[in-house]
Order: structure tokens, then sequence, then C-alpha cells
């Protein structure tokens, strides 16, 4: 029998792009010999069950038409299942593909890499029952995120720079408390980030050096400085090199509680809620295909 690939699309993500990318995957898929089965959500309630009954059927691998946030909800059936995670890129900020190395804007170069990529297994973040891939936002990132979620123009990276502007004229310090393995630290500071990949926000380096499957999590502080400064250092966060800077603190942990006093915290772009939190890491949780 043919190999049983489901192919979940969310035909809003990238306004629209999501629909018109999932028209060219299922064709591609069936021309190379896979049982595709097709499935659409009317919201993310139904997409999750649809994500989670391909697990129970034993589904080999569900692929993603969609952005971070369609890949975070798959990831919620797909943690610790055999089920492997295939991934179309068609959101706004796609960092999950960025940090898996996969083709960001050729929807039938990432279905090849579902055809002939090889699997990787990689960690996992989670909160409670709440997995995550990339970034856990928690400071002036995730006022960012808010802000920019709330946004309906421009796309892409420009929504979160003007988001970054306006956040600017009104953001303090936060005074946090972090227990990093037992371990407390309090200060403020500008942000904290938890990260089990690199990047977020469309390609904001905030936890550079984190790698998907070391067992470890990156918990990067931005200690206080001027806004002046911080518009100085927010380009570099596009490369990493903001981890030169006096005022970034890394600290790798496996498990790290997250407090502030009126900070809501985003991860893989999703809203998760106001802290205090605390974030695990779960290793070689999730099975992955890449180039």
């Amino acid at each position: 029998m043919p190999e049983q690939i489901a192919l979940l699309t969310n035909p809003t993500a990238g306004k629209g792009r999501g629909g018109r990318v999932s028209a060219l995957v299922g064709p591609r898929l069936r021309d190379a010999g896979f049982a595709v089965r097709e499935l659409a959500g009317r919201d993310a309630d139904e997409a999750l069950d649809l994500a989670r009954g391909c697990v129970a059927d034993g589904v080999e691998t569900l692929v993603v038409v969609g952005g971070d946030g369609m890949v975070h909800l798959a990831v919620q059936a797909l943690a610790g299942s055999s089920t492997r995670l295939g991934l179309v890129p068609a959101g706004t900020g796609n960092d999950v593909a960025r940090n898996l190395d996969l083709p960001r804007k050729d929807a039938l170069a990432a279905t090849d890499v579902v055809i002939r990529g090889r699997e990787r297994t990689i960690d996992l973040a989670r909160i409670g029952a709440r997995y995550f891939v990339t970034v856990l936002a928690a400071g002036f990132d995730a006022k960012v995120n808010e802000r920019a979620n709330q946004m309906t123009w421009p796309r892409g990276q420009m929504r979160y720079n003007l988001a970054t502007l306006a956040e600017l004229r009104t953001f303090e310090p936060i005074p946090y408390v972090l227990e990093l393995d037992g371990r407390t630290e309090r200060f403020d500071a500008m942000m904290v980030a938890v990260g089990n990949g690199p990047s977020f926000g469309g390609g904001l380096r905030i936890t550079e050096g984190a790698l998907l499957d070391d067992g470890l999590l990156d918990v990067v502080v931005i200690l206080p400085m001027s806004k002046t400064a911080l518009v100085r250092t927010y380009p570099k966060l596009f490369k990493g090199t903001h981890i030169h800077h006096p005022e970034y603190r890394h600290y790798p942990a496996r498990t790290v509680t997250v407090a502030a006093p009126g900070v809501v915290a985003y991860a893989d772009g999703e809203r998760i809620g106001a802290l205090p939190l605390t974030v695990e890491v779960v290793p070689q949780a999730l099975r992955v295909l890449v180039p």
C-alpha cells in the first residue's frame, strides 16, 4: 500500500497563500506515489482534532501547509508520537522552517523535502501540557508580538518592525525573577526569551546559538538599556550579533520559571498567557522531515 500522508492546511495563512500552496502540494505528493488525505479545519480546535485523528490512525506523516501558528497547533498532536512532521511554509514569519533549513519561498521545493528528505528528531519545549518549537518571548519582544498580531498591515517583517517602534515609546524595564534548574536570579530587564530554537518573529535570532536537539533551553536576558541603544541593537538580532552587547546574558537550563508582573508570554508567535510560567525541555519529542 502507498504510504499515508495527511495534508493539513491553514487556508488563510499568509493572507490566503496557504490555500494556493496546498493546491500545488497535494498533486505533487500524489504524483510521487503517496496516498494523500487532505484536511482543513474550520477553526483551530477542529484543525487540532484532525491532527490528533491522524496520529490515532497511525498516519506516517502529517504535512502542515501554513506558518508557525499552524505548526504550533500540529505539534500539540504530534509530540511524543511516531507520526512525522512535514512542513511546507506558507505563513508570515516561518521561523520553524527557518530553524530547520527548509525552503521558505518555494512550495514545490519544500514538498520535495517531504518526498525525499531525511528524518530528524528534535526537542520540544513544554509549558504544562502545551508544547512549542522555537522561542517563548516574555518582555519587550512579547509586547511587540502582541501589537504585531493586532495589525493587519503591512505583511511580513515590516509588521514587526513597526510594532517595535510603537512599543518603544512607552516601554520601561520589567522586574523579573527566574528559577533556572532551581537557582534564582532577580533583575530588571528589557526582555527574557526562552529558546528551543534560535529565532522568532520572522528571523529575530534572539536566542542565537540555541540548538533544536541538545536537550537544553537557552534563556536570554537583555538588561536595561536606553531606548536609543535598543533601537541600535535591534538590527543585530537578525544576525545574532547582539550576543556581544554588554547587557546580554545567557543561561542554559533544562527547566526555567519566568515571573514578572503584567507580562503576557508568546511562543511560536502564539499567545500563551500571563507570567509566571514554567518551561521545560522535552528531549527527542518530535520527528521531522528535513533536507
